[in-house]
């Protein structure tokens, strides 16, 4: 009967798989630790439904330059340890671990051009921003370290209950207030201290409020209450003012231009997170963005294909039982001895 029992075991297999390649397909990181994983490494973890935390070595993610600095043709690339491309968006995890995050810095304190992270590019380099085929330069130098948090998205489709805006389609932005100045493309453990909800042009744009966690000050900051009162204020007025040299109105502020403390920042950055495995994950469109979908269709084909080999085994098992028992019918019915040796 063990010729039986497999054809009904692999049946069975093939249905729990049919089963769990119908379910809604649940996001699977794109983690590195540092370095980005190969689809068999992480095909456990979605079997089991699971998510896994994942930290990261900053200093393990390496650059190089395209194109002219300077110039429209110019993009700072990224590659985990191994030498794969890897986008600083979607790839360098949110997590740094012990509570603290990552962060991209794109552009360093006491500079002008504005680069950020080419969220439309496959593989979204850094690149200069362009405002009318010219590249933009702020009008005075950023005090502070700026970049975004990895693995976050303001969702354009959203509208946020206390402001009444909408996300502005891109990453968290970062501001760090930290001693020293951040080569562009660092990647840095950060302490996130508090978060002010800056709105441009009609759209809500987060500005967190962070320390690198190997600053010297790092130990004595621990939430907003702990940053002078001055430099929440100069972050919140250079924000404020920052476009006008270009004829633009000054950008404005939620939550009554109060700074939000820690505990409401990490909730803005969980929040954020989950729209941003909603946006990789397919639950919404992406737009123009640049998301990469090779992880997640190609482990979706998997396991369809696990269960259609699954099913065509069992159907074939039965239909060699049905043509032993079948002969052994015959045999049995012409008095012949039988060509094939009884099953039990």
């Amino acid at each position: 009967m063990a010729f039986v029992r497999k054809p009904l075991v692999l049946c069975t297999l093939a249905l729990q798989l049919d089963a769990v390649a119908s379910a809604p397909v649940q996001a699977i990181s794109r983690i590195s630790s540092p370095a980005f994983m190969p689809l068999r490494s992480v095909v456990p973890a979605f079997m089991s439904r699971g998510r896994q935390q994942a930290t990261t070595v900053t200093n393990a993610y390496k650059t190089t330059v395209d194109g002219e600095p300077g110039t429209a043709s110019y993009r700072l690339k990224f590659s985990d340890d191994s030498g794969k491309s890897i986008s600083p968006w979607h790839d360098i995890p949110l997590s740094a671990g012990d509570g603290l995050y990552n962060a991209m810095f794109e552009i360093p304190k006491m500079t002008k051009p504005k680069m950020e992270v080419a969220t439309k590019e496959e593989g979204n380099p850094v690149a200069q921003d362009e405002k009318k085929g010219k590249l933009r330069d702020y009008h005075g130098p950023i005090f502070w370290n700026y970049g975004m948090i990895p693995q976050t998205w303001e969702d354009p489709n959203v509208e946020d209950p206390q402001t009444k805006c909408m996300g502005d389609n891109d990453p968290i932005d970062v501001v760090e207030i930290g001693s020293k100045a951040m080569a562009q493309g660092t990647v840095a453990a950060v302490k996130p201290l508090g978060a002010l909800a800056m709105i441009d042009e009609g759209e809500l744009d987060w500005k967190v409020i962070a320390i690198a966690a190997d600053d010297p000050m790092a130990a004595k900051m621990n939430d907003i209450g702990d940053v002078p009162a001055e430099v929440i204020s100069g972050i919140r007025e250079w924000f404020r003012w920052y476009k006008t040299p270009d004829d633009k109105p000054l950008n404005s502020f939620g939550f009554d231009e109060k700074a939000l403390n820690k505990a409401e920042t990490i909730k803005i950055i969980d929040e954020t997170h989950e729209a941003w495995k909603k946006l990789t994950s397919g639950g919404c469109d992406a737009g123009k963005l640049w998301v990469p979908s090779m992880l997640f269709s190609q482990t979706s084909t998997d396991v369809s294909s696990l269960a259609a080999v699954a099913l065509i085994s069992a159907l074939t098992g039965y239909g060699l039982v049905f043509v032993v028992l079948q002969i052994r019918r015959s045999s049995s019915a012409a008095n012949v001895e039988p060509l094939l040796p009884a099953l039990n």
